[in-house]
C-alpha cells in the first residue's frame, strides 16, 4: 500500500512537534489528524506543499505547516514538499516561472540584457517582478491541483491493484 512506502521516507510526528520554527503553532500540531496516512489527507498535503514550493518567500515551511492546519493535510508531507525548492532547484524553476509570467502577459524577456552590476540588478528587477509573480502564482495553483488529483488516482490504482493480488493469491 502506498501508505507503507510513505511512512518509510517521513520523519516521526514527534521531531516536527519540536521542531522550534513551528512552535508558535502550539495545541493545532496536537491535532492527530495532522499525522494520518490516508488517501485524502496526503492528497491534500501535496496539494499544500507543491503550492507553497512555487511561493518565492522565505517562509515556505510554515505556509505549508498553516495550509496543512487549515486545510487539515498531512504535516510532515505538506512541509517535506517545500525542499522541492533548494538552492539547486530554485534557480532554474523561478526562471521557469518568469518565462510563465512573460509568456501569459504577452511581455519581452528582459533578462536577455543583463547586467551583473547592483543597479544593473534593481533596473531589471523594476521591470520582471510582475511576470515573475503571477509565472510563480499560475504554477503554483498548477501543480497543487495536479499533484492532489495525481495522488488521489495513484492511490486509488495502488489499492485496486493490491486487493486483485489478494483476490488472485487466494484462488491459486
Amino acid at each position: 500500500m502506498p501508505r507503507k512506502l510513505i511512512q518509510r521516507f517521513l520523519p516521526d510526528h514527534k521531531t516536527i512537534k519540536e521542531h522550534k520554527k513551528l512552535q508558535f503553532l502550539g495545541e493545532h500540531l496536537s491535532d492527530p489528524n495532522l499525522w494520518h496516512l490516508n488517501r485524502h489527507s496526503v492528497s491534500k498535503a501535496f496539494a499544500i506543499g507543491l503550492f507553497a514550493a512555487w511561493l518565492p518567500t522565505l517562509g515556505q515551511f510554515v505556509i505549508a505547516a498553516i495550509g496543512a492546519i487549515l486545510f487539515r493535510g498531512n504535516m510532515p508531507i505538506s512541509v517535506v514538499l517545500v525542499l522541492i525548492t533548494n538552492p539547486f532547484t530554485s534557480p532554474p524553476m523561478f526562471y521557469f516561472a518568469y518565462r510563465v509570467g512573460v509568456w501569459t502577459l504577452g511581455l519581452p524577456t528582459s533578462l536577455d540584457k543583463l547586467d551583473a552590476s547592483f543597479d544593473g540588478l534593481m533596473s531589471v528587477l523594476s521591470t520582471v517582478w510582475q511576470p515573475f509573480l503571477l509565472g510563480c502564482l499560475m504554477l503554483s495553483v498548477v501543480s497543487a491541483v495536479s499533484g492532489f488529483f495525481a495522488v488521489k488516482i495513484i492511490w486509488r490504482v495502488s489499492v485496486a491493484y493490491n486487493w486483485r493480488q489478494r483476490k488472485i493469491g487466494r484462488t491459486s
